[in-house]
């Protein structure tokens, strides 16, 4: 932990953040980009990701203390998250930057956003949690939180306006970051895979919980797509060492040493491009694989108590974003109980060999991508600037 998160005395606007994962450290970097055109000399610190890193920002710790998911989990690594949010409370308080940026990671942002709020630092919060699908009457909560929301997809900005809550819809970055017509056969060059073999991509997750769960479950998978199709090639993209290294253990611990799996260190959107169908779980990623217009399965896995709290509390009918921003099932989603090897390589292999169903879903999520394209940094950036004055 450095003794101070920003340089003393320096002139220049202070902007602490918060980034619990790799997709909020993707939102990071962009930002920090588009806040730097306007403000050159700004400083940047908190809690963030590789690519945050890569930009200059300074971390309390590393962001894979955060990226903890489902209750029980969390129960577990509730006392180490609650010191990791004390000890970045008394910094930020001692030293008082201009503004906070909570990007996602709500339960650990929400909170000390309320504390930095009460003492007159401005907050601003990045990515609204999903309360069009669960838990509604956390908007006004949300309000006394934050100074000001910036909200990824259309239909959440009147949900704050109705409660009071200044906002501001900037889009998905990922919108303006991935073309429109990615080109397969350009991707499979640079990455040398053959153009004729089939080609699947695993996204088991982001996190380390994400993948005791699910590496396990894609590694079997796998075992099937390739008996089904013996010259298939697996891409499977890790975000961080750790998930690599934890990858590689799984692989040895479930006998899967010897499938044809290329392990990209990030490139997911390179896999993903590359692919003809992508198994991933359910997450942030999902919307990336539809912006790559690539059909895909949904899955996810939790232990049991953890599905049962969460499957109450969901008011829609669909789990993964491409689904419910599309208003009904684009792409077939297996979870929990359903999540099973045989389950999963069996849809796999159907959406494979179903030419007509891909070009439906790539029609269908051209129009999607369509609809969240804004200059998203660029826009956050503004009404961050704004709330600072």
């Amino acid at each position: 932990m450095p003794e101070t998160l920003f340089t003393p005395n320096k002139a220049g606007l202070r902007i602490a953040m918060v980034a619990g994962e790799a997709s909020g450290d993707l939102l990071g970097a962009h930002l920090i980009d588009a806040l730097r055109q306007h403000c050159p000399d700004a400083e940047f610190a908190g809690i963030g990701g590789p690519r945050m890193l890569a930009r200059g920002f300074r971390t309390q710790v590393p962001q894979e203390k955060l990226a903890v998911r489902g209750y029980l989990e969390v129960l577990r690594s509730l006392p180490e998250l609650l010191r990791i949010r004390g000890r970045l409370r008394e910094a930020l308080l001692a030293e008082r930057p201009d503004v906070f940026i909570g990007i996602d990671a709500p339960d650990f942002n929400l909170g000390l956003e309320a504390a930095l709020k009460k003492q007159g630092i401005p907050t601003v919060h990045y990515v609204s949690p999903s309360v069009w699908a669960w838990r509604p009457e956390r908007v006004g909560r949300i309000g006394r939180s934050v100074s000001h929301m910036l909200c990824l997809f259309p239909m959440e900005p009147p949900l704050y306006r109705q409660a009071g809550v200044p906002v501001t819809f900037v889009g998905h970055p990922l919108a303006s970051e991935i073309p429109m017509q990615p080109d397969k056969r350009a991707m499979r060059e640079r990455l040398a895979l053959p153009q004729s073999s089939p080609v699947f991509a695993l996204l088991p997750g982001s996190r380390q919980s994400e993948l005791d769960y699910m590496g396990p479950l894609y590694i079997e998978t796998a075992k099937r797509l390739l008996a089904a199709h013996p010259d298939a090639q697996f891409l499977v993209p890790l975000a961080t060492r750790a998930t690599m290294d934890q990858f590689d253990r799984l692989l040895v611990k479930h006998k899967g040493w010897e499938l044809p799996i290329r392990k990209l260190f990030g490139h997911a959107q390179m896999a993903m491009i590359a692919s003809d169908v992508v198994l991933v779980t359910s997450g942030t990623a999902t919307l990336e694989v539809a912006l790559c217009k690539r059909p895909m399965v949904i899955s996810y896995k939790l232990s049991a108590l953890t599905y049962h709290l969460v499957k109450r509390k969901i008011r829609l009918p669909y789990v993964g974003l491409p689904n419910i921003l599309c208003g009904r099932q684009v792409v077939p989603e297996l979870l929990q109980h359903d999540a099973t090897p045989e389950r999963l390589a069996a849809e796999m292999l159907r959406i494979y060999e179903d030419k007509g169903y891909q070009a439906e879903v790539e029609a269908t999520f051209t129009t999607l991508h369509a609809s969240l394209q804004a200059d998203s940094a660029n826009l956050a950036a503004q009404a961050i600037l704004g709330v600072v004055g």
